[in-house]
C-alpha cells in the first residue's frame, strides 16, 4: 500500500440536535447577569450547566458530555469560506476554497507536552466523538492519519457566545486546565472587516498542580492545502508557516494558501516534517511532542508532508498564560461560473449592466489583499481592535432579557454567515447559495423567495443586502419587468428561460422599502423605484391580468411548484408589494390609484372567500385562465393524467393549513409595513398553524418526502396539515416536511400577534431536535447545511420588542408582547442595547452612531433617551 493511499482523507458525517421548556419563567426577563454568565469577559470560567431534570440541555448555556458530540461552530469571513471548530476542540468542515468541503477534517491539531512528566502529553481536544468511530464512509478501514488515536484531555465543555466559542479542558491527571477561545471578526455595519478569511484560537494555560512546570505547546497540520497537480510546499511566516499549493495553468484554482502564525518570538518552526511511508510523518511528530523538544527545520522546496510551530512556557504555580495562535488563508481563484447566458435581447436589462472582468468568481477578499501575507500581516496589526469591535458586539447581543431559547436560536443562525453558504465578490456584492451540499452549493442565485425569510443582513449588515436589492432590480430584471429568481455568479446578465417566483419578485418589492428605512437613502430609493415599479406592473399583468386583487394564474414559488387559482401565502405577498408601492410612491409623489383599488380588491377577497372560519385556504383554479389547462398536458402516464383528470392540477393544497399560508404579512411586518389586513383572522390563522401543525411527536406521521429535518419521536413543526379532510392524493412538494425556517416565521409571527406562550413553544420545539446530540446546534439544514431561511430567526428579536429604527423618519419604534425588556438593536450606522423600564425607553449606543429624534410606543411618541458608551 502507497503512503498517498494511506494520507486519503476519510469523509464523516456531521449531524445536530436539541430541547425543551413549557412555559417563560419570570425570571428570564431579569438582567443577564443574573441568570447567565455574563458575556463581557471571556476569561471569565463557565458556569456549572444548568441541566433540566429530563436529561435537556438548558438553552444558552454550555455544551458537556452527549450535547458535545455533533457540534461544529463556523469560524470565517463572511463569503470567505470557513474552517470549523468542534465541540471537543478539533477543527474540522475546513471549506476555504470556495467551496462547501463539509467533511473535511485534516490531521491538524494543538498539543501541549509537559518536561519531566512520564505521559505528559496530550492533544489538546477533549474525546473523540463516538460517532466518528464507526459507521461513516470509509471508516472500516480504520481512520488512518487523523489525529484521533493520540492522547487527548478526559473532558471538554462548550460554550457558545457568538462570535467566540469558548471550551474547558479538564483532565485530572494534567497538571493545567486548559481554556480555548476561539473566534474571528464579526462587527454589524461593518462588512469590510466582517468579511476577512481569519480566525483566531487563543490557548489559556493554568497552572493548578501547585508547583512550577515547564511545557511545550505546538500546533501541527498536514500539508492539507496540497492538490493532486501542481507544487505543494510549506513555506515560512514570522512565529509560523504557511501550507501551500502553487496553481497550474489549467487549473489556476488549486492555488493556495494557509498561515498559522502566533505572536510569540519565542516560536520554534518545523517546516517539514519527516519524509517518510505508511504514517511515518504523524509518528515523528508525535514523537518530538512527547519528548516536549523543539524541532526546527527550515522550508524545503517542495514535497514537506506537514509542519509544526512550538511555543516553550514556563508556569509558575497557579499562574495563567495565553498563547495566540492566527489563521489566514488566501485561495484568489475559482472555477465557480453558474448561469445560463443572455439568449437575445429580452435578456437585457432596462439599463447597460457592467459585466464583470473575470470568467470565473473571486473571493472579495482577493481584491482587497495580494497575498496571505497581506493577509495576515493585516490580521495580526488589527487583532486587538477587531476583538475589541466583536466584543462590543457579543456583548450588546447577549446582555438581554430575552427567553434564552430566542438568543440561542438566534445566534447559532447568524453562523450561517461564515458559513460556505454566502460569497462575495471582489467588487464587494453578495452572492448566495441555498445552503451547502456536503462538497457543492446547493442552489444557486440568492434565490429570492428563500433569502425573503432570512433577516439578519438587512439589520447587521444593510450595505451587504441592499446589494442584493440592486443585483435583483437592475441585473436580473427585464425591461418587461420579468426577474430571474436566480442570480449568475460572476454576477452578469442573466437568461429569462423560466417562471419568475411570485413570493420572491413580490417580496422584492417589500424589502426595497424595508432597505429604505433601514438605510435613510432617500436617492437610492428614487433611483430604484422606476424599476420597482415595473416589477409590480409585471406581477399584476403576470398573475392578476383581470384585476381582482389576487394571484390567479399559476405562479412559481419558494415550493419549487406553482400554485393554480388564489392562495393566501402569495395574495400576502401581493397585498403586501402593493402596500409597499404605494407607500413609496407616494414619498415620491408618483400616482398609485390603480394599486390602492387592487389592494381593496385583494384584502375583500383573502378576507371573505378564502378564509374558512378557522384559517385561510387555497382556491384551486384551473380552468377560465390564460394559463393552458394542465389537466390535458401531453406524455403524462396513464395513473398521472387520470389523477389530474380526477384532482386538478397536481402540488396544491386546497382546504389545508398552511403553516406558510400568510406569510407575506409576515414580511410586510418585518419590513415596518403597515398593511391594513384583519388581524382578528391573522392571529385565528397562526392560532390554527399552532394547534394543528405542531407536533410532539413525529412517530405517526407518514412523510414519504425528506424525513432527516425531524423524524421519529421528535417533534416539529409541519408544513401543512389538512384538519378538516381534503388532502389531494400529491398535494404541493414538501408538504410533509419540517423546516426550521418557517418555524421561526411562525414563531415570531404568533408573537407578533400576542401568542408569545405559543411562539416559544415552536422555538423550543425546533432548538431541542438541534442539541448536539444529533444534530450540529450551529447548523440547521434544510436542502444543504447552513440553510438560509433559519435566518428569519432574526425576526424573533423583532417580535418580541417591536424595536426597529426608521432611519427616514428616525424614529425608534416600540411595541413590546412581554412588557419591560432589553434588546439588542442594529442599524445601518450603529448598534447598541434598547431598554424598555416602566414604560420608559432607552437607547444605549455601544458601536457607531444611531440619529434617533424621538421614540413611539406601540404606535404613540413619547420621551426617551439616547446614551453614548465610551469604549
Amino acid at each position: 500500500m502507497k503512503e498517498d493511499n494511506n494520507r486519503r482523507k476519510f469523509l464523516k458525517n456531521l449531524g445536530i440536535g436539541a430541547l425543551g421548556v413549557s412555559a417563560i419563567p419570570t425570571e428570564l426577563f431579569a438582567s443577564p447577569k443574573n441568570r447567565l454568565d455574563h458575556p463581557g469577559n471571556n476569561a471569565h470560567p463557565i458556569p456549572v450547566t444548568n441541566n433540566t431534570t429530563d436529561g435537556k440541555r438548558a438553552y444558552n448555556e454550555p455544551y458537556e458530555d452527549a450535547f458535545l458530540s455533533r457540534i461544529a461552530f463556523p469560524l470565517g469571513g463572511i463569503g470567505a469560506g470557513m474552517i470549523c471548530i468542534e465541540g471537543t476542540g478539533a477543527i474540522s468542515h475546513v471549506s476555504v476554497r470556495n467551496n462547501p468541503e463539509i467533511y473535511n477534517e485534516p490531521c491538524m491539531f494543538a498539543a501541549i507536552s509537559i518536561k519531566g512528566m512520564d505521559k505528559g502529553a496530550r492533544v489538546l481536544e477533549g474525546p473523540v466523538p463516538a460517532w466518528k468511530k464507526f459507521g461513516q464512509r470509509d471508516s472500516g478501514l480504520g481512520g488512518g492519519g487523523e489525529s484521533w488515536g493520540l492522547p487527548r484531555f478526559k473532558d471538554a465543555r462548550f460554550n457558545a457566545r457568538f462570535p467566540f466559542a469558548q471550551i474547558e479542558l479538564h483532565d485530572a491527571s494534567m497538571p493545567v486546565k486548559v481554556n480555548i477561545t476561539a473566534w474571528n471578526p464579526f462587527i454589524p455595519t461593518d462588512a469590510d472587516n466582517s468579511s476577512l478569511p481569519v480566525a483566531g484560537l487563543e490557548y489559556e494555560f493554568e497552572n493548578t498542580s501547585g508547583k512550577n512546570i515547564e511545557a511545550v505547546f505546538s500546533y501541527n497540520a498536514r500539508n492539507f492545502m496540497q492538490q493532486r497537480d501542481g507544487r505543494n510546499s510549506i513555506k515560512p511566516i514570522s512565529n509560523g508557516f504557511i501550507l501551500s499549493q502553487d496553481g497550474i495553468e489549467k487549473a489556476p484554482e488549486k492555488a493556495g494558501d494557509f498561515a498559522v502564525f502566533t505572536d510569540d518570538g519565542n516560536t520554534v518552526v518545523d517546516h517539514c516534517w519527516f519524509r517518510g511511508d505508511w504514517w511515518d510523518s504523524v509518528t515523528m511528530a508525535w514523537n518530538t511532542i512527547q519528548a516536549a523538544s523543539l524541532n526546527k527545520n527550515e522550508p524545503v522546496d517542495a514535497g514537506a508532508p506537514g509542519a509544526s510551530l512550538y511555543v516553550p512556557l514556563v508556569l509558575n504555580a497557579g499562574e495563567k498564560k495565553t498563547i495566540k495562535l492566527q489563521m489566514a488563508w488566501y485561495v484568489p481563484d475559482t472555477n465557480l461560473r453558474i448561469g445560463d447566458e443572455p439568449r437575445n435581447n429580452d435578456d437585457q436589462p432596462c439599463e447597460a449592466v457592467s459585466e464583470p472582468v473575470n470568467k470565473f468568481h473571486k473571493p472579495w477578499y482577493s481584491g482587497r489583499f495580494k497575498s496571505v501575507n497581506e493577509v495576515a500581516a493585516y490580521w495580526q496589526q488589527n487583532y486587538q481592535q477587531l476583538y475589541k469591535n466583536s466584543t462590543l458586539f457579543k456583548d450588546a447581543f447577549y446582555d438581554s432579557s430575552l427567553p434564552p431559547e430566542v438568543l440561542e436560536a438566534v445566534a447559532a443562525n447568524l453562523t450561517i454567515l461564515k458559513s460556505p453558504t454566502v460569497l462575495r465578490q471582489t467588487d464587494g456584492r453578495m452572492w448566495n447559495w441555498e445552503g451547502c451540499g456536503d462538497n457543492w452549493g446547493s442552489c444557486h442565485g440568492s434565490c429570492t423567495h428563500v433569502w425573503n425569510y432570512a433577516q439578519a443582513v438587512s439589520h447587521l449588515f444593510p450595505s451587504l443586502e441592499r446589494t442584493l436589492r440592486n443585483t435583483e432590480f437592475e441585473v436580473s430584471q427585464n425591461c418587461n419587468g420579468h426577474q430571474q429568481f436566480r442570480t449568475s455568479i460572476p454576477i452578469r446578465t442573466v437568461a429569462h428561460n423560466f417562471h419568475a417566483a411570485s413570493d420572491g419578485q413580490l417580496g422584492g418589492i417589500m424589502k426595497v422599502y424595508r432597505e429604505w428605512r433601514i438605510s435613510g437613502d432617500n436617492a437610492w430609493l428614487k433611483r430604484l423605484y422606476p424599476k420597482v415599479k415595473m416589477s409590480m406592473d409585471y406581477c399584476i399583468k403576470t398573475w392578476d391580468p383581470r384585476g381582482n386583487g389576487v394571484l390567479e394564474e399559476p405562479h412559481h414559488n419558494t415550493y419549487d411548484i406553482e400554485f393554480w387559482g388564489a392562495d393566501p401565502m402569495c395574495t400576502t405577498f401581493y397585498l403586501g408589494a402593493l402596500t409597499s408601492i404605494m407607500a413609496m410612491g407616494k414619498f415620491l409623489g408618483e400616482a398609485t390609484a390603480k394599486y390602492e383599488a387592487l389592494f381593496a380588491k385583494g384584502k375583500a377577497f383573502l378576507e371573505s372567500t378564502l378564509f374558512n372560519g378557522e384559517y385561510f385556504v387555497q382556491k384551486i383554479q384551473w380552468t377560465g385562465l390564460n394559463a393552458a389547462d394542465p389537466t390535458n398536458a401531453k406524455n403524462r402516464s396513464a395513473e398521472a393524467t387520470a389523477l389530474l383528470k380526477k384532482e386538478g392540477p397536481k402540488y396544491q393544497y386546497g382546504s389545508g393549513c398552511l403553516s406558510d399560508g400568510i406569510l407575506g404579512a409576515w414580511i410586510a411586518d418585518m419590513c415596518g409595513l403597515d398593511v391594513a389586513l384583519d388581524r382578528g383572522k391573522i392571529k385565528q390563522h397562526l392560532a390554527a398553524v399552532h394547534k394543528y401543525n405542531l407536533k410532539k411527536d413525529l412517530s405517526e406521521h407518514a412523510n414519504p418526502q425528506r424525513p432527516t429535518y425531524a423524524i421519529g419521536k421528535e417533534g416539529g413543526l409541519l408544513l401543512c396539515s389538512w384538519p378538516q379532510g381534503g388532502k389531494l392524493s400529491i398535494p404541493f412538494v414538501y408538504s410533509d416536511e419540517v423546516w426550521t425556517g418557517i418555524e421561526y416565521q411562525v414563531a415570531s409571527h404568533l408573537i407578533l400577534t400576542g401568542q408569545v406562550n405559543e411562539g416559544l413553544e415552536v422555538v423550543r420545539t425546533c432548538r431541542d431536535r438541534y442539541d448536539g446530540r444529533v444534530r450540529n446546534p450551529f447548523n440547521e439544514y434544510e436542502c444543504g447545511h447552513w440553510y438560509a431561511r433559519a435566518m428569519s430567526s432574526y425576526g424573533l428579536l423583532q417580535a418580541l420588542t417591536g424595536v426597529r429604527f426608521d432611519a427616514v423618519d428616525k424614529v425608534l419604534h416600540i411595541d413590546s408582547k412581554v412588557g419591560d425588556f432589553r434588546s439588542f438593536l442594529s442599524t445601518n450606522t450603529g448598534f447598541g442595547i434598547v431598554s424598555l423600564r416602566d414604560g420608559k425607553p432607552l437607547l444605549n449606543v455601544v458601536y457607531g452612531k444611531i440619529p434617533v429624534k424621538s421614540f413611539s410606543i406601540s404606535g404613540k411618541k413619547v420621551k426617551g433617551n439616547v446614551a453614548y458608551e465610551k469604549v
